[in-house]
């Protein structure tokens, strides 16, 4: 066996591959200090050319990803129990999704009540990023109720809007559910269709820990010292409340609801939880995310439905904790008061509003929304969120990370209570994008 050989598949074994993502983090932010201090622009070039083109190999697969995977997910639960049993298991899914990020913009609410970030900071916009502001579309609810349905069922593919293509998913999986044999060619296509698609993946995940020494380089290498600059509470404190959800409310939930301890929870996420934090997309991170519940013992069929619906619905950094926090900011920042009724306005939109967030611009429409909702002036909405979309980058890796940690967390834990989930679970052989995914069943 040649060298190169014995080497691809050391490189592909769990513990090699994580600590190759972990070298390439560490390599990568050093590279990235160095090209800041240095001033060597063509160093910061090559870090963002080699991330940019791992992410954009990744989302090239998104679209047809969440599409396909939403589709075998519904077929497959006709082996769960029939139609009821699907309901159930779509409604208690959805009921976590509301209750956790409940718990979320609690949390959010009281560290910024203690902490009170922004309060006592003067800082003014930069006209550059008030004219960004201005360019984009707030959020409304009328927004996103007429976003959710595309002019026809192909736009949404052709532009990428993944809240659409989850829309159309559900209604082309819903009806194959219905037709049953009738449409068995359709749905033997499509998994098909989902198993090429993550072969794909699995090729370009091989990769990662170069993207990833590319994504956290250029990060170091554009902000620097930002990191811990004049907006650090609003960093800080976003930063504690994902982190009290990550570390803390999951693995409580999972410990006693699922069954599922820490260590394992987070001996299994863990590359995932890293891939999602530096690439900042808990779409790209979704085949990791998807076979991380299913290496925790999610049943197969399941995961394939939840996961991805998950992916675009299910997200407490940037639905809950990062619009409440930001809020709250603001609100210090420019001496807008907040009464009750706001703070309980708040707690509405993040546990009603979750689906707002799909896409790359979620965070925006999401903290639009938010502000919107507390009744602040326009004025004061565009001067906020001038102040701080300069730091956003910084602040989405941990809401990502958060995201994704929830996606797993809360198909995990409606597996255990329908009795859908092995508690030995199936990890510890190879990366799932790796290995060669078992067939589906129907």
């Amino acid at each position: 066996m040649s060298l190169v050989v014995r080497a691809a598949r050391a490189w592909r074994k769990p513990r090699v591959f994580a600590v190759l993502t972990l070298a390439g983090l560490v390599f990568g932010a050093l590279l990235g200090v160095v090209a800041r201090l240095t001033g060597q622009d063509w160093l910061v070039s090559v870090l963002d050319t080699i991330g940019s083109l791992f992410t954009g190999l990744l989302q090239l697969t998104v679209v047809p990803l969440v599409f396909l995977a939403i589709v075998v997910g519904i077929v497959s639960l006709r082996d769960l129990g029939g139609g009821r049993v699907a309901a159930r298991l779509g409604g208690r899914t959805v009921a976590w999704f509301a209750g956790t990020s409940l718990i979320a913009v609690l949390i959010a609410l009281a560290i910024g009540l203690i902490g009170r970030p922004g309060a006592g900071v003067s800082l003014t916009a930069d006209p550059a990023d008030l004219e960004s502001v201005a360019e984009r579309t707030a959020g409304s609810w009328d927004g996103l109720l007429s976003g959710l349905l595309p002019d026809n069922m192909f736009s949404a593919f052709a532009e990428g809007e993944v809240l659409q293509v989850v829309l159309v998913a559900l209604l082309v999986g819903a009806a194959a559910y219905a037709l049953g044999s009738t449409a068995e060619p359709f749905v033997a296509f499509s998994r098909s269709a989902f198993e090429i698609v993550l072969r794909i993946i699995g090729w370009i995940i091989v990769l990662a820990p170069i993207g990833v020494l590319g994504l956290i380089g250029n990060a170091f290498a554009t902000y620097g010292s930002d990191f811990i600059g004049s907006l650090f509470s609003l960093i800080a404190t976003v930063y504690l409340g994902c982190a009290i959800i990550l570390f803390g409310v999951y693995p409580l939930l999972l410990k006693f609801v699922a069954g599922v301890g820490p260590r394992r929870f987070f001996s299994v996420t863990w590359p995932v939880l890293q891939f999602a934090f530096v690439s900042r997309s808990s779409g790209a991170a979704l085949p990791l995310s998807r076979q991380a519940a299913i290496d925790l013992g999610v049943d197969r069929g399941y995961a394939g439905f939840a996961v991805p619906l998950a992916t675009t619905t299910k997200m407490d950094g940037c639905a809950a904790v990062y619009p409440a926090l930001a809020t709250i900011f603001i609100a210090h920042l420019t001496g807008y008061p907040l009464a009750i009724w706001q703070y309980l306005a708040i707690i509405a939109v993040a546990v009603f509003g979750a689906l707002a967030t799909a896409g790359t611009t979620g965070w925006f429409t999401m903290l639009t929304l938010t502000l919107g909702a507390v009744g602040m002036p326009p004025e004061l909405i565009a001067v906020g969120i001038a102040v701080i979309i300069g730091i956003d980058p910084i602040l989405d890796m941990m809401r990502t990370a958060t995201n994704v940690a929830g996606q797993i967390t809360v198909p995990t834990i409606v597996a255990a209570q329908e009795g859908l989930l092995d508690r030995e679970g199936r990890d510890g052989s190879a990366p799932e994008t790796e290995r060669t995914p078992e067939p589906a069943t129907t």
